[in-house]
């Protein structure tokens, strides 16, 4: 059953998909540039998705599989690439969503990133973020700046991941990359942990609880660079979440808190490209310039957005602005377009 698994991994790899769902009841389905097409004809039965799973989990996985009734784990096939599984049941039965990552960090050009991540990527101190729903590419953004870095100075990097997803080799830094579950029990002990180990640069797979969020302000503050994600739509929402993670009477001092220490917020999203040759990303960036940090200060969240739309001097953007941008050079397609533009309804 592994080597079958192993083929069915291959194959979808080989057809460029991001993701392989493996359901009870409908053949493998891969999502290649954004699309869910079935592989094959033959439906998967329980005992399938059940042999696939035993096949690939230690004896405490499956265990604790049973106990939580979802694990994430990662797994490689050597000379294909690199996976990120969620195993699950659904309906009493095993499910799988599989993340393909690619064997190669790209870099920041190969992703058609702006040029400014690599400015962020040099800040001695504090917190930087990337936002945008599942499956935005937060990850790859995340793994093409600590590839920056790596190659550019001499630092000690370590990262935090639910699982690991990119593997990144010594070069001018060092690079430590642990695992939540495996090499630590969870984000928030590994972060307060991670402040014992003379780190340079902090990076945070997710940013999810208040602990978690709480001990990365304070790494931000104290000379770390601290990079982490978040599920949030948009730059002044990001503000919004990590305020509101706190209890009221915290809030006040939270803000003067991430006022100081914020750099950047990084917000994307992936469109189809028009020639049907993978996905182009749409980037908001925020810069934490002094009319920023007085908006945060001051409760004035909601005026952000004018600032990304006035200071494009500074390379900030709005969403709205880098889809427009993408538009003009037809890259991707206006009906994809259309639900993040105003005049889409958005």
């Amino acid at each position: 059953m592994k080597e079958t698994f192993n083929k069915l991994l291959t194959i979808a790899n080989e057809y460029e998909s991001s993701d392989i769902h493996l359901t009870v009841g409908v053949p493998p389905i891969f999502r290649i540039h954004g699309n869910l097409k079935k592989y094959g004809k033959q439906k998967l039965k329980p005992e399938d998705t059940e042999g696939m799973t035993k096949a690939i989990l230690s004896n405490d996985l499956y265990e604790q599989l049973q106990q939580t009734r979802e694990v994430d784990v990662s797994y490689g096939i050597a000379g294909v690439s690199r996976f990120r599984i969620n195993i699950y049941y659904q309906r009493n039965c095993l499910s799988m969503a599989v993340r393909i990552v690619p064997r190669e960090i790209p870099t920041i050009e190969e992703l058609h990133m702006p040029q400014v991540l690599k400015n962020i990527s040099t800040y001695a101190q504090g917190l930087v973020l990337v936002t945008g729903p599942t499956g935005s590419g937060k990850s790859t953004t995340l793994a093409s700046m600590v590839d920056h870095i790596n190659q550019t100075s001499r630092k000690h990097i370590i990262t935090l991941e639910d699982p690991i997803e990119y593997t990144h080799n010594h070069k001018s830094s060092i690079v430590d990359q642990r695992e939540v579950g495996f090499d630590t029990r969870n984000f928030a002990n590994g972060l307060r942990a991670c402040l014992r180990q003379d780190p340079d640069v902090i990076l945070v797979g997710e940013l999810r609880d208040y602990e978690t969020i709480s001990t990365a302000l304070t790494a931000a503050e104290t000379g770390h660079l601290v990079l982490g994600t978040l599920h949030t739509t948009n730059a002044p929402d990001t503000i919004d979440r990590i305020i509101d993670v706190f209890p009221p009477n915290q809030q006040g001092q939270v803000r003067v808190q991430l006022a100081n220490v914020l750099q950047a917020i990084i917000s994307q999203r992936l469109f189809q490209r028009t020639d049907q040759k993978g996905r182009r990303a749409a980037v908001e960036i925020l810069l934490n310039t002094s009319a920023v940090k007085n908006l945060i200060r001051n409760e004035k969240i909601h005026q952000i957005t004018n600032v990304m739309q006035t200071s494009r001097a500074l390379h900030m953007r709005t969403l709205e602005m880098s889809i427009n941008e993408l538009l003009k050079e037809q890259v991707i397609d206006e009906r994809d377009a259309a639900p993040y533009l105003k005049e889409g309804g958005a």
